[in-house]
């Protein structure tokens, strides 16, 4: 796949292309996942962020992979008012909070794509926030596009179809670090998803974040490639496009990660940190 150049059209939202050399400059590692928990995800995709940020790796595209069905809430979601927990017993769904902000996402096994950028904060130096993601999205829209996914960019975070929202991003940023992760709808039950997600529910506290009330439409409606394929065809279509190279997870970090699943990222504390 040769994947389009970047075109402003793309994207409502502007900068100056020179500032694309950014991204050229630096060398990425690359690691593609196999199916993982949900906790088991979040507690890597910080794991990572700090590694980067120590300088222990260099800065890292890692694409994720779901074991389990699971709605996963930004930093600061109430749980109580984000999702409808009878159905999600009824249906298996477990739930689990990231670091960083934004509305919930339903993720489920070979339906849902996600993916992680780190860079260092420079290189969204002199960016808007708004910029910034999608700045950091527009390689994603790129390979999209040139496999014949009509995808463009909607501030502050989406990436939307010509009908609706395909997937959403969310970033945290630490120690000058830049975490950057979007998580894309492969194919979608969405009786189930308005079931399970109280969209409509207002906030319960001055603290949570309720979610966007959007329409979503999948990739599985402009492309008949399966969802690994599709998977192994965007981390081709990175690698394409910036200086990388595969790189796994190495035991030190799963041993953190680890850690991090025990005293934050499955503790009540952290859980229904907002219920």
């Amino acid at each position: 796949m040769s994947p389009l150049a970047w075109s402003p059209s793309f994207s409502e939202t502007e900068w100056d292309q020179s500032l694309n050399a950014r991204l050229d400059a630096l060398a990425f590692d690359v690691i593609v996942e196999q199916p993982r928990t949900a906790v088991e995800n979040l507690a890597l995709d910080e794991t990572l962020l700090y590694a980067v940020a120590e300088g222990r790796r260099g800065p890292t595209f890692w694409l994720w992979d779901w074991s389990e069905r699971a709605v996963i809430l930004g930093s600061y979601q109430s749980v109580a008012a984000e999702f409808d927990a009878a159905v999600a017993r009824r249906e298996g769904f477990g739930f689990a909070r990231r670091v960083s902000g934004g509305g919930a996402m339903v993720v489920e096994p070979g339906r849902t794509i996600t993916y992680s950028l780190i860079v260092p904060e420079a290189v969204v130096e002199g960016l808007s926030f708004r910029q910034s993601f999608a700045f950091l999205d527009m390689w994603v829209i790129r390979a999209l596009r040139g496999l014949g996914i009509p995808a463009t960019y909607r501030p502050i975070n989406d990436i939307i179809s010509p009908v609706a929202k395909i997937g959403g991003a969310a970033q945290c940023r630490r120690r000058r670090t830049v975490l950057h992760h979007v998580t894309m709808a492969y194919s979608l039950d969405g009786v189930m998803m308005w079931e399970l997600l109280r969209l409509d529910t207002p906030r319960t506290s001055e603290k949570a974040v309720p979610s966007a009330v959007k329409r979503v439409s999948p990739l599985s409606d402009y492309t008949d490639l399966p969802q690994p394929v599709l998977r192994e065809r965007l981390a081709a279509a990175f690698a394409g496009m910036y200086t990388s190279s595969p790189s796994t997870v190495t035991p030190g970090e799963w041993a953190d990660a680890r850690e991090r699943m025990k005293t934050k990222f499955s503790t009540e504390d952290w859980m229904f940190r907002v219920e």
